[in-house]
């Protein structure tokens, strides 16, 4: 891969230069409050920023936040990601109040050397996310008048498409940022040739999410362990009673297949923690995993499954878990995630925890991040990766 680097862009001396930086700030905000509620995206970009600052550039920061539907939200609006952000860099952060506007023109041209401004949320505006390639690029090319050089350094982004990550690079000077370098070497080792056993684990609701993953890593691993609300569909697809539990009827053939093919290196949970609702205070109990009551519903892997799991994974050289076991959120049904969680950092391995909810269960339970190789910021771009697909915006930087 031929990417250029921040480390060659700063050995060209950035002092008096905008440089526009791709950053990923989609954080979790409190409904309530609009507090944000998980900074850890905003200080994975922290040692770009830093070393952008510190060199003397003129640093204009970009993002999306949520979905907004191509207008100013305030639901969406950045303006708490940026003193979020001044906090953490230690020196006040200016804020656009749109994205290539008057005022995004403006604050960027009151910079002084050294400064960070950000813009408003990206989406706010329709050509970022535009499928019409003359919309999305007229974006683009506003955006690219704000700087003289970029850094992508939103790994969580460069699966999509967008403007700001696939268009801007084409009309300014472009490196990666280290964010971005770090989890493509990561991932690069987990699709080249990894340190054996290769054990992969897989949560979240849905096998539809995750079946071009678990096709393109089957042929690889030692063991996949099946967790979270797509393990249902698995047990389905051996006959057992799942209850009301989240269930893919149209998937039950092929998990089936799955199954077949996988030459028994899929580890199913062997019980499950069955609730009589979906609420936090729900009654609940331990059952077997082929034994579900028809009128419950399976909340999280239980005691039995997470102590398999865990032996399993304790003489693993490599692990990638992606997904959650339980509803995690319901403090009753996050055992099964603290427990695979904690035998995950305690291996002797390399670890790669795979972004989205498993990034913030992490946090969530109170794990200790260091404990963790590698911590992804992208759950979707990492998943892509592993299929083995093309991501946009890292085609982007090649060119």
């Amino acid at each position: 891969m031929t990417i250029r680097t921040l480390d060659d862009l700063l050995a060209e001396e950035v002092t008096g230069r905008r440089v526009l930086v791709r950053a990923d700030l989609n954080v979790p905000l409190d409904k309530q409050t609009g507090q944000i509620t998980d900074d850890g995206r905003i200080r994975a970009v922290l040692p770009t920023l830093g070393a952008l600052v510190q060199a003397g550039a003129k640093v204009v920061v970009c993002s999306h936040l949520g979905r907004p539907k191509g207008s100013p939200d305030p639901a969406f609006s950045l303006r708490p990601v940026a003193g979020r952000l001044g906090e953490l860099l230690g020196a006040p952060v200016h804020f656009a109040e749109d994205t290539v506007g008057d005022s995004a023109r403006s604050t960027v041209a009151g910079l002084a050397d050294g400064q960070v401004a950000l813009l408003e949320n990206l989406r706010f505006n329709p050509g970022e996310t535009s499928k019409d390639e003359a919309q999305r690029g007229a974006f683009a090319d506003q955006l690219a008048a704000l700087a003289d050089a970029y850094v992508d350094d939103a790994f969580g982004a460069v699966h999509r498409r967008h403007a700001s990550v696939y268009d801007v690079p084409a009309r300014l000077p472009h490196v990666a940022g280290r964010l971005v370098l770090r989890e493509v070497e990561v991932l690069g080792t987990l699709t080249g040739e990894p340190d054996r056993p290769y054990v992969v684990v897989l949560g979240g609701s849905k096998v539809s999410d995750k079946l071009a993953v678990i096709e393109a890593l089957l042929p690889k691993v030692d063991r996949l362990l099946v967790g979270g609300g797509m393990c249902f569909t698995f047990l389905k697809a051996q006959g057992h009673e799942v209850g009301s539990s989240l269930l893919e009827e149209e998937m039950v053939e092929t998990c089936r297949s799955l199954l077949e093919r996988a030459g028994g290196k899929i580890m199913l949970p062997v019980d499950v923690v069955a609730a009589d609702a979906f609420a936090p205070d729900a009654p609940h109990d331990t059952v077997r995993a082929d034994g579900i009551p028809s009128k419950r519903v399976g909340l999280d892997i239980g005691p039995e499954t997470v102590a398999g799991f865990a032996a399993a994974l304790r003489g693993a050289r490599t692990i990638f878990w992606n997904g959650p076991m339980g509803v995690f959120e319901m403090a009753a049904f996050a055992h099964g995630t603290r427990g695979v969680a904690e035998a995950i950092a305690n291996a002797d391995a390399f670890t790669v925890v795979g972004g989205g909810d498993s990034a913030a269960a992490v946090r969530a339970l109170g794990l200790d991040e260091q404990a963790f190789s590698h911590i992804s910021t992208g759950g979707g771009a990492s998943l892509e990766y592993l299929e083995g697909k093309t991501l946009p915006g890292i085609a982007a930087l090649e060119n």
